[in-house]
């Protein structure tokens, strides 16, 4: 079997997997009553969508980037830089955290399919600095990435990520003593004020056939004085409000905003979910991601971000959406730019 398909939980993880709560019947389950496909459309209907998708899924020109140095980024309020989709590089103080890198060009087990963007894949593992933390919110392809994953070897210290992804991790060549794996409400101090915790998502996970062998998260982090959320994929559910009861108010939410379809409505938030989720989580500032890297879905490339702004400017959200490669640091002065405004 290919290398990049992972490594199924089994051992004593897989043993740890069966004590969760949200575990039965041989995988990992939503809180709420969840399906990828909830109005049964067929895979034939399916198939034929796809295929009939308007050239607006992709951009008629390469994506307008930002070449940032990461490794020259001062130390001051926490900095963020997002390489498109859901990667993204976050710096506070003097620690590094990188999320859901995918550098390969390609969001799928294979080069063919799944294509990055012109413009939208010009960073690299030599791009980044030593990574402090690599968090991996779950195992899907547009997240968790095998030639990526495996170059960064020699870069990463830890990694934290959801319950059962770090069967896959082992079978790439890491070792057990730096990946911790953490199930929905637990938490991990790194050092004095600073905490990561694992909070719910709505969603689901697997590389192969099967579904749900591994759980997928949101993470919070609270560290040095700052709370920000990392929303990885979900759709909409309670568990927003849940989450900012609890640890809110956020001075950083950053939420999925793309992928989402009428055939799958309960996987992936629609951008107008976003903004509830946001003022569920008590964000003082959103980030919108899970856009302007690959087509998975059949809307326009830039039709999530245009439909947010309109929902947040109603609404009275405060947000910004940088460049790919932009440096953007919480709370400064910031020149939001309509940079997606071409077909």
């Amino acid at each position: 079997m290919m290398k990049q398909f992972g490594k199924a939980p089994s051992g004593k993880r897989l043993e740890r997997i069966k004590q969760c709560e949200n575990y039965k019947d041989g995988s990992f389950k939503n809180i709420e009553e969840t399906s990828v496909n909830p109005n049964n459309v067929s895979m034939f209907k399916m198939m034929k969508d796809m295929r009939n998708r308007p050239k607006s899924v992709k951009p008629a020109k390469k994506i307008p980037f930002v070449k940032t140095n990461l490794n020259g980024i001062e130390v001051g309020k926490p900095a963020f830089v997002w390489f498109g989709h859901s990667s993204y590089f976050l710096k506070i103080k003097d620690y590094t955290i990188l999320v859901d890198p995918v550098f390969s060009g390609y969001a799928s087990p294979v080069s063919f399919f799944g294509k990055a963007y012109d413009g939208a894949n010009e960073y690299g593992v030599d791009d980044m600095p030593e990574i402090d933390m690599l968090i991996l919110t779950h195992d899907h392809y547009d997240h968790l990435d095998y030639p990526t994953i495996t170059k960064l070897k020699n870069k990463v210290k830890r990694i934290v990520c959801s319950l059962g992804v770090g069967a896959h991790l082992e079978h790439w060549g890491y070792a057990e003593a730096m990946i911790t794996e953490l199930k929905w409400w637990e938490s991990l101090e790194i050092m004095n004020d600073f905490k990561i915790t694992a909070t719910p998502a709505r969603h689901f996970s697997g590389r192969l056939f099967k579904r749900g062998n591994t759980l997928w998260s949101s993470f919070v982090l609270e560290v040095f004085g700052y709370k920000l959320y990392l929303g990885g994929d979900s759709g909409y559910s309670p568990q927003f409000k849940e989450i900012g009861d609890t640890f809110g108010p956020f001075d950083l939410a950053i939420l999925e905003c793309g992928q989402y379809g009428e055939n799958w409505p309960q996987i992936h938030n629609f951008p107008e979910e976003m903004v509830k989720a946001a003022k569920d989580l008590k964000a003082k500032r959103v980030i919108p991601v899970h856009w302007a890297k690959f087509t998975l879905a059949m809307h326009p490339w830039n039709q999530p971000i245009k439909r947010f702004k309109k929902a947040a400017d109603e609404e009275g959200l405060p947000y910004v959406s940088p460049k790919i490669g932009e440096l953007y640091q919480l709370n400064q002065e910031f020149k939001q730019e309509i940079w997606w405004d071409f077909e």
